[in-house]
Order: C-alpha cells, then sequence, then structure tokens
C-alpha cells in the first residue's frame, strides 16, 4: 500500500461517515523505519508522524526538522517518568499518558518550562493485563485529575485487542470522551480505521501499510 492509497480509504471512510477529510488527522507511524523510507514520506508532502519511543525518535526527528517545514511527530508509546522531559522537547502531543505519576511529572515539568504538548490519555479498553492505560472505569477520576494539573488535555486513545471486535472499544472510548467533554479521539490502524472514523477517530494511527514492512536488524 501507499500514501495515497490510504489518503484514498480515509477519503471514502469519512464520505460514508458524513464526516469531512479535514477533521481526521493521519499520523504516519514510522517507528523502526529506514531514514530513507521517512525523507519519501517527507517528500510526498506529509507532515505528521507518530513513534514509539523517545530514543528513536531523538535520533531521527531533530535532522528532519530541520530540513523539513511544519513537520509534527506525536508519541504514540509508552512513556517512562525518567524520560518525560527529553519527550516534551522532542514531541508535538503525547498520545499515552496512562497512570497518575506521569500525569504529576508532566504538570511538574510544564510548570518549570512553560511549555506542554498536547496530551491524550490512553485508556485500556480491553482491560488487558499487558498492556498500560488507564482502566475504563478509573478514566473519569483520571481525567478529572489531569485537568486539576492544568495539563492541556485533546482527548483520549486506545489499542483494541487483536481478537476482539474494534467497533466495540470505539464505542466505548467514544462514550468516555462524550461525557467527559473531550473531542480528541486516537484510535484506529491500518485494519481498521474505517471502523474508528465512523464512531468520531480525530487521529488514526497508520504505519507499514503507509511504509512497507518494517525493519528489524
Amino acid at each position: 500500500m501507499s500514501l495515497q492509497e490510504i489518503e484514498d480509504r480515509l477519503s471514502r471512510a469519512c464520505a460514508e461517515a458524513g464526516r469531512a477529510r479535514d477533521e481526521i488527522a493521519l499520523i504516519a507511524v514510522s517507528k523502526i523505519q529506514p531514514l530513507e523510507r521517512v525523507e519519501a514520506v517527507l517528500e510526498a508532502g506529509h507532515r505528521l508522524f507518530g513513534e514509539n519511543r523517545v530514543q528513536e525518535a531523538a535520533g531521527k526527528w531533530p535532522d528532519f526538522k530541520e530540513r523539513y517545514e511544519d513537520v509534527s511527530v506525536h508519541l504514540i508509546g509508552p512513556l517512562q517518568s525518567n524520560k518525560a522531559r527529553q519527550a516534551m522537547e522532542l514531541f508535538d502531543a503525547i498520545h499515552s499518558v496512562d497512570r497518575p505519576k506521569l500525569a504529576r511529572t508532566l504538570a511538574r515539568l510544564a510548570d518549570e518550562t512553560g511549555h506542554c504538548p498536547e496530551l491524550f490519555i490512553q485508556v485500556n479498553t480491553g482491560e488487558e493485563e499487558q498492556k498500560v492505560g488507564i482502566l475504563p472505569a478509573d478514566a473519569d477520576t483520571f481525567i478529572a485529575e489531569c485537568r486539576g494539573l492544568d495539563l492541556p488535555l485533546r482527548g483520549l486513545m486506545c489499542i483494541p485487542p487483536v481478537d476482539e471486535t474494534p467497533a466495540l472499544h470505539f464505542a466505548l472510548l467514544q462514550k468516555i470522551a462524550n461525557r467527559n467533554g473531550l473531542t480528541g479521539l486516537s484510535m484506529g490502524m491500518s485494519g481498521d480505521f474505517e471502523q474508528a472514523i465512523a464512531f468520531g477517530a480525530t487521529h488514526v494511527r497508520v504505519g507499514s501499510a503507509i511504509f512497507g514492512d518494517r525493519v528489524y536488524d
């Protein structure tokens, strides 16, 4: 697949859902991709990318941002509290705020620096033990806590279980967001973003379908 094919799918999904294409941000997930592939997508005009690891992003994006204007990079992977300061310098948004300790760390650093990226709370909608994220039953309390810390909360994020119908999880995330007055929904990947768009996704995350299969050492 390619960037243009994903754009075509996005446009069709928006039309079917009765939504405007500019309501949805396409995050090109560039983790573990060779630099030449990332540069090819930059050359094609795309400017929004996602990374899973702070260290990998630090070795890749400062140079690209010097060479290409208006590039935005979002952290979509787990964030350790001891890497929070570096993450706040590197990323324009963090989609994986998943625990009170991290929220407090981000709030303290925001006070120190006068800057904070947009934040999404990761909700473990499938209540999977191996995944990070706030449990759905605790989401309202954690949202209130983040707001009490004056954090720039944009919305919620989820990664549905691989063996369950993703629409159920998209609907749950939308419900939590709606009752808390949040408009950002980071949900949907290459195989299911059409369903996510139907349930109000504002950010979809697509990787290998744009760049090709990841290259592991």
